[in-house]
């Protein structure tokens, strides 16, 4: 047997294993669902849905992600996995986001504690960069001052953290905008061989517990992924965000290109972005704070527009599949990067945001 093939047979095995895994754990978290996972009704929570459900989705995607990094150390690196300073920094940091979320799905707790255990999820990767194997940094690369990009580092994570958090406002949205992400990055990874690396397996097993956890998020869904879930998934595509995006090189040189790592980290991550600026400049116009919740997110002025949740859900999966397919484009096909490049790449980026921001400009009388 081949080299591929034994690789494709341990991948192919593996993410139809995790999919039924899920579905199955998945089933038995909903038997034990009559109060685990529900919040206390009294608590001020604003949410799409009028229906308390269970918010135990994340549970699936850390035991997932623990899968994952024990199947990569049995099948590719036993012996250095766990001497690997950035793979310890990535699970300490994920486990530490899951716990915080988990904590939050229970206790509602404060949202400072949040951003003190968010902020430490980012000085985790930073630290965690300097005692690697891996070619590929967990801090952004784009100034020649460390310091700054250290700065940019933990407000990517925080951002990304707090904006997969706020996406999780209906059913299957937030699910997905991350599978669409994890997609791309597989096909970067693909693209460059890189099957027998730890995000391969990890981003390959995460999207197939999106894709069982989907079965029950999808409209009319049975269970929320809750913080445990959308705080997991903020980091975990904060990582990937940093390493395969912002960290980008050309397919061709190998270079480095300011411009081109911002352009795709736009375009890959369009929808989170989209939706949390519009909510951020949209409450702030109206003087109320942008970190309590509402009903006033881009899915929810769709909604107030005609289309209902499962068309809303099929219009985010068009804008992610369409995404998809440009960041692949500009990575593997687009040889020499010029300013028209860049201008024609933004302009995609521009039209989905003014198309989303402008449905929020509609039936503002409908906000809550």
């Amino acid at each position: 047997m081949s080299n591929g093939e034994y690789i494709f047979i341990i991948y192919a095995s593996f993410f139809v294993s995790i999919i039924l895994f899920c579905l199955l754990i998945n089933t038995i978290l909903l038997k034990f669902s009559t109060t685990l996972g529900i919040r206390d009704n009294e608590k001020p929570i604003i949410r799409w849905s009028a229906v308390s459900k269970p918010s135990l989705g994340g549970i699936s995607f850390y035991i997932t992600f623990l899968i994952a990094t024990g199947c990569y150390g049995i099948f590719f690196d036993s012996s250095n996995i766990f001497n690997d300073g950035q793979i310890i920094g990535v699970v300490g940091a994920i486990s530490l986001a899951f716990l915080m979320g988990l904590a939050d799905d229970a206790y509602n707790t404060k949202p400072r504690l949040k951003f003190l255990v968010q902020l430490l999820c980012g000085v985790i990767l930073i630290f965690s960069s300097y005692y690697t194997n891996d070619e590929h940094s967990l801090t952004i690369q784009l100034f020649e001052n460390d310091y700054l990009n250290y700065g940019l580092t933990i407000l990517w994570v925080i951002a990304m953290m707090n904006s997969i958090n706020m996406l999780d406002n209906m059913d299957g949205i937030t699910t997905i905008t991350c599978l669409s992400i994890l997609f791309i990055a597989l096909i970067f990874l693909g693209i460059k061989g890189s099957f027998d690396h730890f995000d391969f397996m990890m981003c390959l097993g995460i999207s197939g517990a999106l894709i069982g956890f989907l079965f029950y998020n999808w409209h009319p869904s049975k269970m929320f992924m809750g913080d445990s879930g959308s705080q997991f998934l903020g980091l975990i595509i904060a990582v990937i965000g940093i390493k395969y995006f912002w960290n980008l090189e050309d397919f061709n040189t190998g270079e480095k290109i300011p411009t081109k790592q911002i352009i795709t980290v736009l375009i890959v991550f369009t929808l989170p972005i989209v939706d949390t600026t519009s909510v951020v400049i949209n409450r702030i116009g109206r003087k109320s704070s942008p970190f309590v919740g509402g009903k006033d997110h881009t899915t929810h002025h769709l909604s107030y527009l005609g289309f209902n949740d499962s068309q809303i859900g099929f219009i985010f999966a068009g804008i992610s599949f369409l995404s998809c397919l440009i960041a692949v484009s500009l990575y593997r096909f687009v040889h020499e990067w010029t300013w028209l490049n860049t201008t024609l790449y933004f302009l995609y980026f521009i039209a989905i945001f003014l198309s989303l921001y402008l449905t929020t400009q509609q039936h503002k009388d409908k906000r809550i």
